[in-house]
């Protein structure tokens, strides 16, 4: 029913402005629409990304979106670090080491970093 249909990724947050510079500016995604009330869709690779204005903005504690950056993971987590983006650091997963702000785990790399409502946001090489 669903194999053949696209989808994208929601995020909910609290100041459209604020998350226009974030997502356009920081995140470096292009702004494809804008709607009227407060919702933004932005291009990321084949799909797309909706960020829309709500009281409930930040409350999710899982992640929100993940994208896979393959063998450009360090140069993207150095560019965001110079845009002065935030990682977290989680030194509670077995077999996964903490490597500057990447945790590393084999030949798996994964970063995680908040949005300015908090929404966490995932980067990863599988």
């Amino acid at each position: 029913m669903l194999k053949d249909k696209t989808s994208s990724a929601i995020v909910a947050v609290s100041d459209i402005d604020r998350a226009r510079s974030f997502y356009g500016d920081t995140l470096g995604l292009t702004l494809a629409e804008e709607g009227e009330e407060g919702v933004l869709v932005f291009n990321t690779g084949v799909t797309t990304l909706v960020v829309y204005v709500s009281a409930e903005a930040g409350t999710n504690r899982a992640n929100s979106v993940v994208w896979d950056c393959g063998e450009e993971i360090d140069a993207i987590v150095a560019d965001l670090k110079g845009k002065g983006v935030a990682f977290e650091h989680y030194t509670d997963m077995d077999g996964v080491t903490l490597q500057g702000d990447i945790h590393v785990a084999g030949d798996m790399k994964m970063v995680w970093f908040k949005d300015p409502d908090g929404n966490i946001l995932h980067l990863n090489k599988m």
